[in-house]
C-alpha cells in the first residue's frame, strides 16, 4: 500500500470521524482562509478555493463556516495571518517525507515538527532534500466495491487520467493537476462514488516495507502528524503490503 493512496484513505476516514470532525473543520477553515487571501474570495476564479471549499463541503462544513472563513482571508473579518511552510525529512528505513503546514508561529510550528521526526525514529531534513522524490498530481480513489474495474478505466483514461492502479480495497487514479477538475466532473457525472479527491504530492518511486515493526513505527509517525493541528497533508514514499498493513491496522 503506496504512501501517497494510504494516508489520502486515512484521512477521508478520520474527516468522517465525528470525534475528529472539530480538527478536520480547523484545518479546512485554515486552508481556506490562506486560499482566499492568496487568490481571492471568488471560487470560480480562485481554482485553490475552489478544491479547499470542496474539501470543507466532504467533511460536512457548515455553510456559514465556509463564508466565515472565506470573509477571513479577504481581510472582510479579522482573523489570524497563516503562513504557509513546507517541511521535508526522513522516517524509519530512509522513508521520505514531506509535511505541508499553516501555521501562525513559525518558531512554534518547527520545533515541533522535529521533534515529531525524531521521537518516531526519523529526521527532519534540509530544504529541498526530498521534494525533488515527489511530483504533484491529482489523485482520486474510488472503493473496488462500487464500480467495475474496465468500465472505470475507460471512462479515466478517457477522461484524461495518467494512469490507475488497484491499490487494497480502492481504484487509485492519478492525473495531471490540469486534468483533475475535468476528471472528477467526468466520474460525477457517471453516479460513481469518490472517497478521495485532492491534488496531492505522489512519490516517483517507493520504499518496500516489509517488516510489521518498522510499519508500525511509520505509521505512527504518518498519524502524529496528521494530529498535529498546523499540519495539512503529510505525503511519503513508504511502500507497506496489504498484509502487512492488515496487522499493523
Amino acid at each position: 500500500m503506496s504512501g501517497h493512496s494510504h494516508w489520502a484513505g486515512i484521512k477521508h476516514k478520520k474527516a468522517a470521524n465525528d470525534a475528529k470532525r472539530g480538527k478536520v473543520w480547523s484545518k479546512v477553515a485554515r486552508m481556506i482562509i490562506v486560499a482566499a487571501k492568496n487568490g481571492g474570495g471568488d471560487p470560480a476564479a480562485n481554482l485553490t478555493l475552489r478544491y479547499a471549499i470542496d474539501k470543507a463541503k466532504s467533511v460536512n462544513m457548515p455553510k456559514d463556516t465556509i463564508e466565515k472563513a472565506i470573509k477571513k482571508g479577504t481581510g472582510d473579518l479579522g482573523g489570524v495571518h497563516y503562513e504557509e511552510v513546507l517541511y521535508e525529512g526522513y522516517g524509519p528505513n530512509g522513508v521520505a517525507i514531506m509535511v505541508e503546514a499553516l501555521t501562525d508561529n513559525r518558531s512554534r510550528t518547527g520545533p515541533e515538527i522535529k521533534r515529531i521526526f525524531e521521537k518516531h525514529g526519523g529526521s527532519l531534513g534540509t530544504t529541498g532534500c526530498v521534494n525533488w522524490m515527489f511530483g504533484k498530481k491529482g489523485l482520486i480513489t474510488v472503493a473496488t466495491s462500487t464500480t467495475n474495474e474496465d468500465d472505470l478505466l475507460e471512462l479515466a483514461l478517457g477522461a484524461g487520467a495518467d494512469d490507475m492502479q488497484t491499490t487494497g480495497e480502492v481504484f487509485e487514479i492519478t492525473c495531471d493537476p490540469s486534468a483533475f477538475e475535468p476528471l472528477k466532473k467526468a466520474l460525477e457525472a457517471k453516479s460513481i462514488p469518490i472517497e478521495v479527491a485532492e491534488i496531492s504530492m505522489v512519490p516517483q518511486n517507493t520504499v518496500g516495507i516489509d517488516s510489521e515493526t518498522v510499519a508500525k513505527r511509520i505509521v505512527s509517525l504518518m498519524e502524529a502528524f496528521d494530529d498535529h493541528d498546523d499540519v495539512q497533508n503529510a505525503y511519503a514514499n513508504f511502500d507497506i503490503p496489504d498484509e502487512v498493513m492488515a496487522k499493523v491496522s
